[in-house]
């Protein structure tokens, strides 16, 4: 049959299918901030469909505005899209997919993108990229990508500093004026810029035994609490799992930027338990983290189940409580509780629960849970979850906007999601960071997305500025608070 063209190009179907088109990725009835980056798909083509690949996509807006594409995949100009965005802030866009097959063209069932009303007060977001294997070194690099485009920047790569592992890269509640990061073996040190400077410190004395991780600023931005650990690989074979990672030991310390003294507390720093995953709460009067008994690694791997505790902590004078206030009692309920997260208006802790471990991200059953921290109320987060890993999570400024990655697609690439959260701890389906031609990048991309977080500016420090002051050997000392 002839193909026949509307004047403004749209194909004439000759097929109406009752279905909703299978995209890649699946935008289906995802909510969105109003001007992010173009939710760019193509379509997933089944062997014998008879699907060419080209497709013509129309999106119409609840509130006006309307956007047509063709091609193989949508490719929504920037600007348009924003725009339409923004017009329906609080609506729907209904978007019509209309694809070619060998016989003609078929128009599916629309489907609907939900605009939120809570604006995504975030310029974007930052994460480690890393190879999914096991051995040392590669090309690891920390970003930063701007979400209302697809423009993705470096911070610091492995490139400009050669034999360098790093990670723990922190803004201060999404605010990269303060920032602390890591850079593990030789001549590591541990980076605090404020307000754009740029000073090494080496947390590692006799007592605390090993250099600073896994940070967490204190909200007023003075004190940084760190793990300090040793983290180590174990491999199976003949097993659907490959990988057991566990700490030998790990306790956390707190750093005052000001006096560069390590804060230190009896019920952190136990040899008999393994404190880590450190989190200031939202008003800085504790800190919560995750414990588990000290066993025999790697032998006692099974036997590893972490709590949920939290401990009073004093800004004014820098001191800690005496008792700890257990949240979630791993050992009680045979699971592991990690990676406390409290949003930062004080409402929700969401962490990670997984049957062992005291690192979720290697556990394939790792789910995301959330607590309702005026209740003590918690469910699974079903929206969020699948049978893979779900792990590494982050709140927006504003607390109605989450980050985490998840390994979801192929159970080996960790990818980044973001979705909303109401008042009421209603969480969206979530949606995969935008890429332009996503099929493409994301099937030829073989690094994995590692410890995300927004950042409401861009970070401005200077990549090779930065690059040579991490190789410098000048490392500032610290000391131990008496």
């Amino acid at each position: 049959m002839a193909l026949l063209l509307a004047a403004c190009g749209a194909p004439t179907a000759t097929e109406h299918s009752d279905r909703q088109p299978d995209i890649y990725p699946d935008y289906r009835d995802v909510t969105i901030p109003a001007g992010i980056a173009p939710l760019d798909f193509t379509l997933r083509i089944a062997k014998g469909s008879g699907l060419t690949g080209d497709l013509y996509v129309k999106v119409e807006g609840s509130k006006g505005g309307q956007l047509t594409v063709r091609g193989d995949y949508t490719d929504f100009d920037i600007d348009d899209w924003q725009a339409l965005t923004r017009q329906n802030q609080g609506g729907e866009l209904k978007v019509t997919v209309t694809a070619e097959t060998d016989k003609g063209w078929t128009e599916y069932k629309p489907f609907t993108i939900y605009v939120s009303t809570y604006p995504l007060k975030a310029w974007g977001l930052t994460y480690r990229l890393i190879d999914p294997g096991y051995e040392v070194g590669g090309d690891i690099g920390i970003y930063q990508r701007d979400l209302s485009s697809f423009v993705e920047e470096p911070i610091l790569t492995e490139k400009s500093v050669p034999g360098r592992c790093m990670n723990c890269h922190t803004p201060n509640r999404t605010d990269p004026r303060q920032l602390t990061l890591q850079i593990r073996g030789e001549n590591g040190g541990t980076l605090i810029s404020k307000d754009g400077g740029i000073e090494w410190v080496d947390t590692k004395t006799e007592q605390t035994q090993a250099a600073g991780s896994y940070a967490y600023w204190h909200p007023d931005g003075r004190y940084v609490a760190y793990a300090t650990n040793s983290v180590h690989q174990s491999f199976f074979t003949g097993k659907d799992a490959n990988l057991e990672v566990y700490h030998l030991f790990s306790n956390i310390v707190v750093l005052d930027t000001k006096t560069n003294e390590l804060i230190l507390a009896p019920q952190l720093n136990s040899d008999d338990y393994q404190e880590i995953f450190p989190a200031f709460s939202a008003d800085g009067k504790k800190l919560y983290y995750s414990t588990s008994k000290q066993c025999n690694m790697p032998a006692e791997y099974l036997k590893v189940k972490c709590s949920i505790v939290s401990i009073p902590f004093d800004d004014k004078t820098g001191t800690f409580g005496t008792a700890t206030d257990t949240l979630l009692n791993g050992r009680r309920d045979n699971r592991s509780y990690l990676l406390a997260r409290p949003s930062y208006d004080g409402r929700w802790l969401m962490y990670t629960v997984c049957s062992r471990s005291n690192f979720s991200i290697a556990q394939r059953d790792a789910d995301l849970w959330l607590m309702d921290l005026r209740t003590r109320q918690t469910r699974p987060l079903t929206e969020l979850n699948t049978p893979e890993t779900e792990s590494y999570h982050n709140w927006s400024a504003d607390s109605h906007w989450v980050v985490f990655s998840s390994k979801r697609e192929d159970g080996v690439h960790t990818r980044l999601y973001l979705a909303s959260v109401d008042d009421k701890g209603r969480v969206s389906k979530p949606f995969l960071l935008p890429q332009r031609d996503p099929w493409r990048y994301y099937h030829a991309l073989f690094k994995a997305y590692n410890t995300p977080d927004f950042t409401r500016s861009r970070v401005t420090l200077n990549p090779m500025k930065l690059a040579r002051s991490a190789m410098d050997d000048n490392r500032k000392k610290v000391t131990i608070r008496k």
